[in-house]
């Protein structure tokens, strides 16, 4: 790239030739006068100048990337003329940029359970052991699989998120791409299960085996592509999958599997989850979709409601009564999207955008008898048997999206100023900080315990002793989304209640904190779960 001086771009200095610089680049936004969303006088009164003190006030970093970065046209260099002391002086400054700008380097293998630091180093921003603190959790196959995704998320997510957000749809080139870097296999469950190792197309982040693959893995992807700050974003590539081919991988015979989980993982064909219907949500066992047995086939009649995903999905996992009233009627049918008589409209949500919640109406669809998941009248047990892990990424997420409230706040905190101090200064927003990181820090550190126990108990264990603090913890987790949301909002005022700009993430996550205190068992439903289950061990003593 070309390098000019800063004499050079001060002669750039008007509306027909307007040449600005930030951070050491150069960019002509000349034709983009017309287009700046704050008025051509604002770009203007910096022409021919260094406007990175402005840009860092008024922009976040998507900015640059998504919009910035095309308009670069150089860099900022020194004349030829100029002494050694001057360029060695320039060196030091632009190795200093140049470090800031660059992804951090990867850390060390692992000694004593202690690694370096990785990320921006926001207090908080980002979970303690990346930040030295040490951890008998992770090893270094669990760096791999970190920077992996971080670096994918981003260059090729995070800058992109308002843009899909507001045009309410993901492109299927970020699903395929999702799919090719390991994500959907990481978080389908086929990752943690050595039998699915055959059909896993394009492998694991970073590189690592499926031997060495464990819950601690998926909760890093999942955890860093919600880094995002996007609900939306994360349900568009996951929210169907992880839940709607979990009964397929474990429960299909052989022919759906070994058709339907490749191409589900290669990001071609997607798969939604369809229990919740108008009349039927946390109250799974008097749903009402009826699948009537007609000899050779089954035929399908009702309606499913908040559908993640079912608007472009492919497959359908549909929780349906092919028995009598009660958990004990309840089947699991995997019905194709070409079937006759299958049709889905989107819903108009208040947040998750782009995810394709969804409206599916069946009427009168003939399902082959080659479709039914595992037994007749035993779907309600397939479902119980997913819902952990389904609660246990809703936790993954939204403990992460309250960190990116705390990580954003913090940022805009330590550089907005009012009354002639910066916001950070003041003893009221340090106390909103103060109750924002301990909720969200006590939330990790249980879910990283729970995890644990995943690892490390017998399958047929973890039910009876996981299912309880796995609800509470839900709702825990949700709560402190919600109010690290709330928080957040305060500190960014005005901002926060404007799509795009500074407080992007913040206004989209206060529009989504519902989306994850509802699905999957609402807060009240998980907390008196939790309660009965802690009532049942009581009656044992």
């Amino acid at each position: 790239m070309k390098t000019y001086t800063a004499e050079e771009v001060k002669t750039h200095n008007n509306a027909n030739d307007c040449w600005i610089i930030v951070e050491g680049k150069v960019f002509d936004v000349t034709k983009f006068l017309s287009e700046h969303p704050g008025g051509k006088k604002v770009l203007l009164k910096m022409a021919g100048k260094d406007a990175s003190k402005q840009f860092k006030t008024f922009h976040n970093a998507s900015i640059m990337q998504r919009v910035g970065l095309p308009m670069q046209i150089g860099v900022i260099g020194l004349p030829a003329n100029a002494d050694e002391g001057e360029k060695k002086e320039t060196l030091t400054v632009k190795k200093h940029e140049n470090k800031k700008e660059t992804a951090p380097a990867k850390p060390a293998l692992l000694e004593n359970n202690q690694v370096g630091k990785f990320g921006e180093g926001y207090p908080y921003g980002d979970p303690n052991w990346y930040q030295e603190w040490r951890s008998p959790y992770y090893n270094d196959s669990h760096l791999k699989v970190r920077n992996a995704v971080r670096e994918w998320v981003d260059k090729e997510i995070t800058p992109f998120c308002h843009e899909w957000s507001e045009n309410k749809e993901i492109p299927k080139s970020v699903l395929k791409r999702a799919a090719e870097v390991g994500f959907l296999a990481a978080v389908s469950g086929a990752g943690t299960n050595p039998k699915m190792a055959y059909l896993l197309p394009y492998g694991l982040p970073g590189g690592v085996t499926t031997a060495e693959f464990d819950i601690f893995h998926e909760f890093i992807c999942v955890d860093e592509v919600a880094r995002s700050g996007s609900g939306g974003l994360v349900w568009a590539l996951q929210g169907g999958l992880a839940i709607g081919l979990p009964p397929v991988m474990n429960f299909a015979n052989e022919e759906l599997k070994n058709r339907i989980v490749p191409e589900c993982l290669a990001g071609d064909k997607v798969i939604s989850l369809c229990i919740t219907e108008p009349s039927a949500g946390s109250d799974v066992a008097n749903l009402t979709t009826t699948a009537k047995d007609m000899g050779d086939h089954f035929l399908v009649n009702g309606e499913k409601k908040w559908i993640t995903q079912g608007a472009f999905a492919d497959y359908y996992t549909v929780a349906c009564r092919t028995g009598g009233e009660g958990m004990a009627g309840v089947s699991l049918l995997l019905i194709e999207r070409t079937f006759p008589g299958v049709s889905a409209r989107k819903m108009d949500c208040q947040g998750m955008w782009g995810s394709g919640t969804s409206y599916i109406t069946f009427e009168d669809v003939k399902v082959p008898k080659s479709h039914l998941i595992g037994k007749l009248n035993e779907g309600f047990k397939y479902v119980m048997h997913n819902f952990n892990h389904e609660r246990l990424g809703i936790v993954m997420q939204a403990n992460r999206l309250s960190r990116v409230c705390i990580e954003e706040a913090l940022k805009y905190a330590l550089k907005r100023k009012t009354f002639g101090q910066r916001l950070v200064e003041h003893a009221v927003i340090r106390n909103k900080f103060g109750h924002m990181i301990r909720q969200c820090e006590a939330t990790h550190a249980w879910l990283e315990s729970i995890l644990y126990q995943v690892k490390t108990l017998p399958e047929g264990e973890q039910p009876s002793l996981l299912a309880g603090p796995i609800a509470l913890l839900k709702a825990q987790s949700t709560q402190t989304f919600e109010y690290c949301a709330r928080e957040a909002a305060q500190i960014f005022g005005g901002l926060a209640y404007t799509r795009g700009g500074q407080g992007e993430k913040i206004e989209r996550l206060y529009r989504e904190v519902r989306a994850y205190a509802i699905p999957g068992g609402s807060e009240e439903i998980m907390l008196d779960l939790g309660v009965r289950q802690a009532m049942k061990k009581c009656s044992k003593l």
